[in-house]
């Protein structure tokens, strides 16, 4: 089959036919899966193909389009993988070297089964039966891995206390209220609450409940190893119906809409900020080439204020008026002391006693 023919069906015209977004890497893992899953179905429609790899068809044929210019060294048309779809319905020939689907590695498969009991021993997984199953399979095909798997032990309670975690665990699984002496390390106070337990998860290893906290009234983050003590209680612990988990990922720090929005202004040589700490959004400033100006909601206005003071003349506090005001009179106060010789409120949190003042909004 000829070049031609093969690419004289619909074809897919310009960069649009690659998905937006679509990375190099997703693209080959793809293509590997896709040449032998189109070998046994000679004929299948564009469109169900197209829908069984969750792309467009235009996006299926410029993906055939490259097949075709794919093949084992040589470079003669009889080393290519052939591949023609001109009638809507897709035949792939002559690409035997890849026909097998892909396989696990011994590494990769053990650290998958090392991964999936670590998981069936959560609380909350939703589908503990085709994890069970998948984790069967697993086993079942991995061979040595396997044996090799059952050596490795991950330590689930690593970052909390093991009595407190069983018991949060305990009220999850039964769904009942917990009672939290609680320590509020920016604070240093130790609180009492009770709270509807909601998601437990691990994370950088360490531990976090997700629950209704009935003295904040709202969904709160608590940290395991912060809780001195926990109590199951005898009470319906189902959260309020507007209480909502948050989808965190890898991010430790999500806050809701509840939390005040500040606006910061950045100049450019410290606009390494806006890439370090969560942001709302990032614009750039006109009056201040290579600075930027961020929103970012701040739970902690002593937080902003030390980062306020330790970036020096380079950050300025847009709003709100009242938290720029604040961070003024530790500047003002700062400099008083380190003037004088003597110890602020704020001294120690400037990057240099006789280093500039921070800027703040009038």
């Amino acid at each position: 089959m000829s070049p031609a023919a093969g690419r004289s069906g619909a074809r897919a015209s310009g960069p649009s036919a690659v998905g937006a977004g679509a990375g190099a890497g997703d693209r080959l893992s793809r293509l590997l899966a896709m040449v032998p899953w189109l070998l046994e179905r000679q004929g299948v429609a564009l469109e169900e193909a197209a829908r069984h790899f969750d792309i467009s068809t235009d996006q299926l044929v410029a993906d055939l389009e490259l097949l075709f210019v794919c093949g084992t060294p040589g470079h003669m048309p009889d080393d290519l993988i052939e591949a023609e779809w001109e009638s809507g319905h897709v035949y792939l020939g002559n690409a035997d070297a890849i026909a097998r689907p892909l396989r696990l590695g011994q590494d990769e498969a053990l650290a998958l089964l090392v991964g999936l009991r670590t998981l069936a021993d959560l609380q909350g997984v939703e589908d503990s039966a085709a994890l069970e199953g998948a984790r069967a399979k697993l086993t079942a095909a991995a061979g040595d891995a396997a044996a090799a798997a059952t050596s490795v032990q991950l330590d689930l309670a690593a970052g909390a206390d093991t009595r407190v975690l069983a018991v949060v665990r305990g009220a999850l699984a039964r769904g009942r209220r917990l009672h939290l002496r609680y320590l509020v390390a920016t604070r240093d106070e130790t609180t009492e609450r009770d709270v509807d337990p909601m998601e437990l998860q691990s994370l950088d290893g360490r531990w976090y409940l997700q629950a209704w906290c009935h003295r904040a009234q709202g969904v709160r983050r608590f940290r395991l190893d912060r809780v001195l003590a926990a109590e199951e209680l005898d009470v319906d612990g189902t959260p309020p119906a507007e209480a909502v988990a948050r989808d965190l990922g890898s991010s430790l720090f999500a806050p809701g809409e509840e939390v005040p929005l500040v606006v910061l202004d950045l100049d450019a040589d410290v606009r390494w900020v806006a890439e370090s700490v969560p942001v709302e959004d990032v614009t750039e400033r006109a009056d201040e080439p290579g600075g930027v100006r961020v929103r970012l909601r701040v739970a902690d206005d002593g937080w902003l204020r030390r980062l306020v003071l330790r970036l020096g003349g380079s950050a300025r506090v847009v709003s709100p008026p009242a938290l720029a005001e604040q961070v003024a009179q530790a500047a003002r106060a700062a400099l008083a002391a380190a003037a004088g010789g003597g110890e602020g409120d704020d001294a120690d949190e400037l990057p240099g006693a006789s280093g500039p003042p921070a800027r703040v909004a009038p």
